[in-house]
């Protein structure tokens, strides 16, 4: 098992590289996946934030994982760089029929506005919206 500080060091880089989700940053994925991995391969010299099985709940969410082989590992590895190089979005591109439908051509476009707005918007903006919503002008 020679390589598996390798396949422990990729998952650290893919890692580092990933985005933090700005609408839920409560909520992290590197938290769990380096849990995981920590679990996986057991902890690292330098990491402060190391697994520690004393300080687990019972009712925690990170399972065992089996013993496993480096090639499973390795795809793994791969599929978190295929989502951080886009290449699925760069292999199989959305044409303009499918993101800009006839009934209404600008609803992507909403969206994506408002997923950019959403982070940065007040208690206040939040409620309003919410208000919104819930009213149907005619």
């Amino acid at each position: 098992m020679a390589s598996r500080p390798i396949v422990y060091r990729h998952y650290q880089r893919a890692l580092a590289q990933w985005p933090i989700d700005v609408l839920r940053p409560q909520v992290s994925f590197q938290g769990s996946m380096r849990r995981r991995i920590e679990k996986q391969f057991g902890p690292s010299n330098n990491d402060k934030t190391a697994y520690d099985p004393s300080k687990e709940s019972k009712d925690t969410l990170v399972t065992p994982l089996k013993p496993s082989d480096e090639g499973a590992e390795l795809d793994q590895v791969n599929v978190l760089y295929s989502f951080l190089e886009d290449r699925y979005s760069k292999k199989y591109p959305l044409s303009d029929r499918l993101m800009k439908p006839l009934s209404d051509p600008e609803h992507y476009e909403k969206i994506i506005k408002e997923l950019e707005e959403a982070p940065n918007r007040s208690w206040f903006g939040s409620m309003v919206n919410r208000w919104k919503g819930m009213i149907r002008w005619s």
